[in-house]
């Protein structure tokens, strides 16, 4: 893919995995839950861990998969205490500040769209300070829908108006990507490497990147080539 950035006008940026690390959700949620969840029940881990991952991939896909209020209910456990305990994983990935102050300089509109509930959103803006590079950010809760609904990058526009080819959105997800395919985005870009924990693999739909410096032209150059 050819990105010429004086054909593009709107960012739109997922959060998690594509600008902060997943390994922060990965361990939370597959270890960290399981763990606490397990004393709490008098239960052992290997148990916690069949059980729990189970009702969290029956929710894929729906907004009660980000709700932390909906898994504090149903578990039993106050969740956002518990992402604090593990708050020091939180982490943003590297050259993303670079990446979001060249589209500053470039005077882009710049919107984190994520999946993610409000109090996870408030826990790590406040922990990594990336909130003010943004013109705004909206929540699939929000909108009423999640990303990989394809409804949701037309309900999308109640909060942010945009081009859709002339927009660029960043995700991990390559079920996201596929819908705001669907709904005529221009510029669709794959971030492979969303944990610091995994070994990257390129997307064999999308154009991809490891990091956002791939994005960032050469000084003089307004095109890159990914």
């Amino acid at each position: 893919m050819i990105i010429d950035w004086n054909t593009i006008d709107t960012i739109l940026l997922d959060m998690d995995g594509t600008l902060l690390d997943r390994h922060f959700d990965d361990h939370f949620w597959l270890e960290h839950v399981p763990k606490r969840w397990a004393a709490r029940n008098n239960a052992s881990m290997d148990h916690a861990r069949t059980l729990l991952h189970a009702l969290f991939k029956s929710q894929e896909q729906t907004l009660n998969w980000t709700d932390l209020d909906y898994w504090s209910q149903r578990l039993g456990l106050d969740i956002p205490l518990l992402k604090r305990e593990v708050e020091h994983l939180i982490a943003v990935h590297p050259f993303v500040v670079e990446f979001l102050l060249f589209l500053r300089q470039q005077r882009k509109n710049i919107w984190l769209v994520t999946n993610a509930h409000s109090k996870t959103l408030d826990l790590k803006m406040k922990t990594t300070r990336i909130g003010a590079y943004f013109d705004g950010i909206v929540s699939a809760h929000q909108v009423g829908l999640p990303k990989e609904d394809r409804r949701f990058w037309d309900a999308l526009q109640r909060f942010v108006s945009y081009d859709p080819r002339r927009t660029l959105l960043g995700e991990d997800s390559e079920t996201n990507l596929a819908t705001a395919e669907q709904y005529g985005i221009g510029y669709l870009v794959y971030v492979s490497r969303f944990s610091s924990a995994i070994q990257p693999k390129p997307s064999a739909s999308f154009a991809s990147i490891e990091y956002f410096s791939a994005l960032i032209p050469s000084a003089g150059e307004t095109t890159v080539t990914i």
